[in-house]
């Protein structure tokens, strides 16, 4: 059997070479961390599922699934089917069902496993040399989600019972549109664009009920944030303009100078929305869309990592 799964593998091994040459966009993003090192957070024997399965091989499916934005069942078959998804994983013997994707995503939400992997790769990112800077953005947006139906045609339906409800999810109106979901808070690094804290919240949290920055740090924020202080010692938060009191001059341009200051944090949000499909979650749990997001996040500091060092 050993010999059958060995041939297999290195059949796969030579088709992805073909893939390769036409342009494989996840070629090199796998080697810019030593996913090795992740192993001790799951304890020395670790293993998932039945068959067992290695959680780096599991953590990498999750990633795999933040960067396409596709459901446990869709990565299921995509793995099975395509050699560059196969190559990124290293060639697996076994490739796990959906379930125990799913299993897996539950498990990360019991405890502080994904926090410590998120420290891990940036200690890695320092490691690699580079180099982080006091200047940070914060910023939100609205990760959306289906209600449900609140005629379902189930009995007795209550909270944590079978229904169609998102159990989670709130609704909000922003201007004329109304949103219905939950809402991702992300600080960035203004130099290099990477992601350095993520929260979750349901769409109804105001943004500047927020906080993800350091006493040492200086924060540029939009005018969703006004009138909220920051931890930040250096507090960069465009002015608004109120009823009866429109903006001075001057705290026009020094609106028009912290929006070219904070651009830079539009673009991990319109990647994770436009290339990664991570605007829409089909979850209907706060924990679960955590975990999906933060993979998100860190799938997109992967790419990004690719980016800076390359250059």
């Amino acid at each position: 059997m050993e010999n059958i799964f060995s041939l297999k593998q290195f059949g796969a091994s030579l088709n992805y070479e073909r893939v390769k040459k036409l342009g494989d966009r996840l070629d090199g993003v796998s080697d810019v961390i030593d996913w090795g090192r992740l192993r001790k957070y799951f304890g020395e024997d670790a293993k998932v599922g039945r068959p067992s399965y290695d959680p780096i091989l599991m953590i990498k499916l999750l990633a795999l699934q933040s960067w396409y934005g596709i459901s446990d069942e869709e990565l299921e078959y995509q793995v099975a089917d395509r050699n560059s998804f196969q190559k990124f994983l290293d060639f697996p013997k076994d490739i796990p069902d959906f379930t125990t994707v799913w299993r897996f995503r539950e498990e990360l939400s019991n405890d502080n496993t994904l926090d410590d992997i998120w420290q891990d790769i940036e200690y890695q990112m320092k490691e690699k040399g580079i180099k982080f800077s006091k200047g940070v953005i914060q910023d939100a947006q609205f990760i959306t989600a289906d209600p449900g139906k609140t005629n379902s045609g189930m009995n007795d339906r209550g909270r944590g019972q079978p229904t169609t409800r998102n159990e989670d999810g709130t609704w909000v109106k922003k201007g004329e549109k109304s949103f219905f979901g939950y809402k991702k808070h992300v600080k960035v690094d203004k130099d290099n664009g990477l992601i350095k804290r993520v929260a979750i919240t349901t769409a109804r949290i105001a943004d500047n009920s927020i906080d993800l920055s350091e006493p040492d740090e200086i924060v540029y924020r939009d005018k969703g944030y006004y009138g909220a202080k920051p931890k930040a010692k250096g507090d960069a938060t465009m002015d608004k303009a109120l009823r009866n009191k429109s903006l001075t001059i001057r705290q026009r341009l020094r609106n028009k100078r912290i929006v070219r200051k904070r651009s830079p944090g539009e673009r991990p949000f319109a990647v994770m929305t436009r290339v990664m499909n991570g605007g829409h979650t089909r979850l209907t749990k706060t924990y679960r869309v955590f975990v999906q997001q933060v993979m998100c996040c860190i799938t997109f500091n992967l790419m990004q990592m690719k980016r800076i060092l390359q250059t």
